[in-house]
This record gives structure tokens, C-alpha cells and sequence, in this order.
């Protein structure tokens, strides 16, 4: 029997725009629905037949994110590209910019790819960010943390997220494990094929807290910026964000913002980029620092879907096809978005993720529950919950309690 393939997942009704996805993660997922209500045709490159977005995206053809003759053929049915993450190699981002519009290019999705690249770069900017350096062995690390102090952190350039490539190095007289287990880093980074050159080290930076500025870019320079956020981390994975960030100086927001603008502006980000920002107190003044850098939608960025006028989904997309933005004006006060993460311990699971999903509408009909797709396992993101009103105390017990609920760790 031949298989005729379907022409119609690559026509366009009405002549609108079809959007192509590299990645079939939850990101991919959540622009469905921005992508529905815009009238635009979302088609995803998936990792395997069941992933996240595959679920709810049709086609999704099955590809890895370095596969460049697969990406060819994607991108050729595609009016744009875009991604749900940042691994796709440079030769397979070029690749399809020779097929069609690719957004964010190459050149910008560079520095969300290699943290050493994004030091240099913000740093030739003016941007603030902690002290660092190269090294290339334990005992450059060690001439590093004789300027900046110890304890370090000692980071992979390139593949670390959601804590992982982070190691925290404490002082060798105090805790010589440290250094040797840097060592350990050193030699299995040497080793990976190529030419991997050196790791960085930071300052470790005693921050107040860690925030995120979220804003996005169209090809022809228009901006917007959603309120500066508040974000919670546990385990190296955002657990709670809390929109906009309780207590934060209006300058210092301000300040937060233009940073976020200006390296848009500066890298030639389009879509939505994500400035995580440690908030640190020196000589009795609030300053922020940049942290990381992510360009595409952002888990700091979850509330905007129920707590914006726009969401940050709905402004991705509008962004990479350089159509008007929309307003990223907050709807109440107060947002908490709270990530539901899988459980530690076996016992606690529901077997069934969909009664307590139930539950948790029917207990607070107020709540907007968001689940992935995806199999339990310890730790991984699962969903998110929003909550949204006037009392930022109410809203976020509200949040806590669905999110807990939901993965196991409460049982009323």
C-alpha cells in the first residue's frame, strides 16, 4: 500500500502564516492555543512520537534537534521557524535560514547556547553581570577564586538547565571534595568530541533574591515588557513565580526592564527573551545582576497565560512573525504561578494524575490548571498552576495548595 502524504497540514487557509516549532517539549505545547486564537497553523518537530507537544500538534514528524537534512524539510513547509529550545546545533539553524525565516537566528540563539559567548558579549555591552572567567583546569579555577573569592561556581558553557552544569565549589581548606570533584568536570569535559575549550567560573553572588524580566522583539525592533517577576528556585528548578515581584523598588524594576530591552536590542533577539536577575545588596543599595538568558518562551513567563493581557505564548508568536504586539499589561495585581513537579517518593503519587486534577477543580474553581503530557518521575515538571487576584497571601496558598495537591505531596 503507498502512503500519499496529506497536503493539507502545509495549506493556508485564508493566507495566513504556517509556524514551525523545533522541539515538541511543553513550551511547544502552550503556543497551540496562541496559535489557535491567532489563526495561524503551528506544525512541531517532535523528539518521538508522544512527547508533549505531539500530543496536541498534528503533524508532528519525528526528527533529533541536530538531524540537518530532517530540519531541511521542516523548514521548507514552514513560513517561520522558531524552537522550545535552545540545542539546536548552528549548522542546522543556518540550514534552514536558507528555506525560510528563522527567529531567533542563529547569530542571537548563540549566546543562549554558550554561557562563556553571553558573558563576553553582555559584558561589551555594559550589562551587570557577576565576575567570571575561562579556565581551563583546577588550577586557573584556583587563580580565579584567589581574585573572586570562594566558594565558585564552576558551569558547562553549553547543554546545563535547570541546575544542571552548575557546580558550586567551596573553599578547598574547608571542603577539598570540591576541587576534586572540579577535577572530575575538567577531564569529562575534555573529553567530549570536538574542540570543548574551557568551562566558566563565576562569582558565587550572595543575591536578596532571584527575579526574571521577560520581554519580547519583532524582527522590525518593536518591544514589550511584562512586569518584573519574582522567581523561586529549589533544587536548581523554578518551583514558584510571583508576578509582579512583591516589594521590588520601581527603579530598580525599571532598571530591570531596560537591561532586559537593551540586550534584546543589543544580541538582535526576536521572540520572547527571558533575563533571569539576581537581585543583590552592595553598599546598602539594591542592584540586579544577569544570570542566564533564554530565548523563547520561559517558565518565569507561565502566569502571563491567565495573568496578562498577552500572553507570553500568544507574544511569541506575534514576535517571530513581526506582527503587532500585544499588550503585556498584568489582569489583577497579582499572579502566582506554582509548578507542579513530580514527587520524590513512589508512595506519594496519584496513579492517576487526572483524578487530582478533579479534585483540585473542584475544590477552587478559580484555579487554571496546566498539565503536560508527560510521565511521573521525581522531580520533573509536570504542569503549572495560576492563580491570580487581589491579595498576594490568599493568591499564593491558593497556588501552593493546587500545585501540591496535584503531585502527591498534600492529600486534602
Amino acid at each position: 500500500m503507498t502512503h500519499t502524504p496529506d497536503p493539507a497540514p502545509y495549506a493556508r487557509p485564508g493566507g495566513f502564516p504556517v509556524l514551525g516549532v523545533v522541539g515538541g517539549g511543553q513550551l511547544a505545547r502552550m503556543m497551540q492555543p496562541a496559535a489557535v486564537a491567532l489563526g495561524l497553523r503551528l506544525r512541531v518537530l517532535a523528539e518521538g512520537p508522544d512527547v508533549s507537544a505531539a500530543q496536541v500538534i498534528a503533524p508532528a514528524p519525528v526528527a533529533a534537534a541536530d538531524d540537518v537534512d530532517a530540519l531541511r524539510a521542516f523548514a521548507a513547509q514552514c513560513d517561520a521557524v522558531t524552537f522550545d529550545h535552545e540545542h539546536v546545533p548552528p549548522a542546522g539553524l543556518r540550514a534552514m535560514a536558507e528555506l525560510t525565516s528563522v527567529q531567533p537566528s542563529a547569530d542571537a540563539l548563540l549566546h543562549a547556547q554558550d554561557k562563556l559567548v553571553m558573558r563576553e558579549r553582555l559584558t561589551a555591552l555594559g550589562v551587570p553581570c557577576p565576575r567570571y572567567a575561562a579556565v581551563a583546569d583546577p588550577a586557573e579555577l584556583r587563580a580565579f577564586a584567589a581574585e573572586a573569592g570562594w566558594p565558585v561556581v564552576l558551569k558547562t558553557p553549553r547543554g546545563g538547565y535547570d541546575g544542571k552544569g552548575v557546580l558550586v565549589v567551596a573553599d578547598p581548606q574547608l571542603d577539598p571534595t570540591g576541587l576534586a570533584t572540579a577535577a572530575t568536570w575538567f577531564e569529562d569535559w575534555a573529553r567530549r568530541p570536538g574542540e570543548p575549550g574551557p568551562l566558566l567560573a563565576e562569582e558565587h553572588v550572595p543575591f536578596v533574591r532571584e527575579l526574571a524580566a521577560l520581554v519580547a522583539r519583532s524582527p522590525s525592533g518593536q518591544a514589550a515588557a511584562w512586569p518584573v517577576v519574582e522567581t523561586v528556585q529549589a533544587g536548581g528548578v523554578c518551583r514558584e513565580v510571583v508576578a509582579p515581584a512583591p516589594g521590588l523598588d520601581p527603579d530598580l524594576a525599571a532598571q530591570a526592564s531596560r537591561i532586559a530591552l537593551d540586550v534584546a536590542g543589543g544580541l538582535g533577539v526576536t521572540g520572547v527573551l527571558a533575563v533571569e536577575l539576581f537581585e543583590v545588596e552592595r553598599d546598602g543599595r539594591r542592584e540586579v545582576l544577569v544570570n542566564e538568558l533564554a530565548m523563547r518562551p520561559h517558565n518565569s513567563g507561565h502566569w502571563s497565560i491567565e495573568g496578562a493581557v498577552t500572553s507570553q505564548f500568544e507574544q511569541h508568536l506575534r514576535a517571530v512573525l513581526d506582527l503587532p504586539l500585544g499588550s503585556p499589561a498584568p489582569r489583577a495585581p497579582w499572579t502566582v504561578m506554582v509548578n507542579v513537579l513530580g514527587p520524590r517518593e513512589v508512595e506519594t503519587r496519584h496513579e492517576d494524575l487526572y483524578r487530582s486534577y478533579l479534585h483540585v477543580m473542584a475544590h477552587d474553581p478559580g484555579v487554571k490548571v496546566h498539565l503536560y503530557g508527560k510521565e511521573q518521575r521525581p522531580g520533573r515538571k509536570l504542569g503549572h498552576v495560576t492563580v491570580y487576584g487581589d491579595d498576594l497571601d490568599t493568591v499564593r496558598d491558593r497556588a501552593r495548595h493546587a500545585a501540591a495537591f496535584i503531585a502527591g505531596e498534600i492529600d486534602e
